[in-house]
């Protein structure tokens, strides 16, 4: 089985398993431009070809003016219009007040009054365009391209800084509005994403985030690779341990 056969079966499995999409689902991609997005949208507008179940497909590429990374739009659009997906581009900032971060983007608390880090602010900004823009075009589902890796940090992090076991659901309901977040690379590997994106081609985002390797997420990556080291398994072992728990799905 090629690398592409293998990724496409992942992903069909994570739809089915999770029932990511439904007939007649107007899903927004959010479209950040690195390698796992793109993966993304190439995968879910290939499967909108197949017709069952019908649904259709847009992207939005969130464009933040205080944050010194990009991707080059024009291949963003070339890449869509290959695929057939419209493609929306909107430009945003945001202000390192601690009012900004006195709520979630779907309305809920988020700790008012207190700073909350850039990451916070950029990634709050974002996913409120994501809500607007989708709610703007009357979609049903927001598609994220966070795969299996991405979630098990999550709950690493989650874990050791929070306290809690949790993590990014691949299916997440919102209760304030009517939409329904999903990851549909949820069960595939960033290794193979990886390669895949190697193999394809994909043009890398022309700056990097100058945030992203001081995160809590980063050494929540690199406490999954020292599990690994004791026990190579340990993927498996944490996913089944979240399925348990019915935290990958959430209503």
């Amino acid at each position: 089985m090629t690398l592409d056969e293998r990724l496409w079966k992942t992903f069909n499995k994570a739809l089915g398993q999770y029932q990511l999409i439904d007939e007649d689902d107007k899903i927004l991609v959010g479209l950040s431009g690195g390698k796992d997005s793109l993966c993304l949208l190439e995968f879910v507008a290939r499967r909108s070809k197949i017709n069952v179940p019908h649904f259709t497909v847009e992207a939005l590429h969130v464009r933040m003016d205080n944050i010194h990374y990009e991707t080059d739009t024009t291949y963003l659009q070339s890449f869509c219009d290959r695929l057939g997906v419209p493609l929306h581009i909107v430009t945003t900032s945001f202000a390192a007040t601690p009012n900004v971060s006195a709520t979630t983007p779907d309305g809920s608390p988020s700790g008012k009054g207190k700073q909350k880090p850039a990451c916070f602010l950029c990634s709050w900004q974002r996913r409120k365009q994501l809500f607007n823009v989708a709610q703007e075009l009357g979609c049903t589902k927001i598609a994220l391209g966070h795969h299996q890796d991405d979630i098990i940090h999550t709950a690493l992090m989650n874990l050791t800084f929070q306290g809690q076991f949790s993590t990014m659901p691949a299916k997440l309901r919102m209760k304030k509005m009517p939409l329904t977040i999903i990851r549909p690379l949820c069960l595939c590997q960033e290794a193979d994403i990886q390669q895949y994106a190697e193999e394809q081609h994909y043009e890398k985002q022309l700056k990097l985030c100058p945030y992203e390797k001081a995160t809590n997420r980063t050494t929540a990556q690199t406490l999954f690779q020292q599990l690994e080291q004791l026990n190579p398994e340990v993927r498996y072992s944490i996913w089944h341990a979240l399925e348990q728990e019915e935290k990958l799905v959430e209503y």
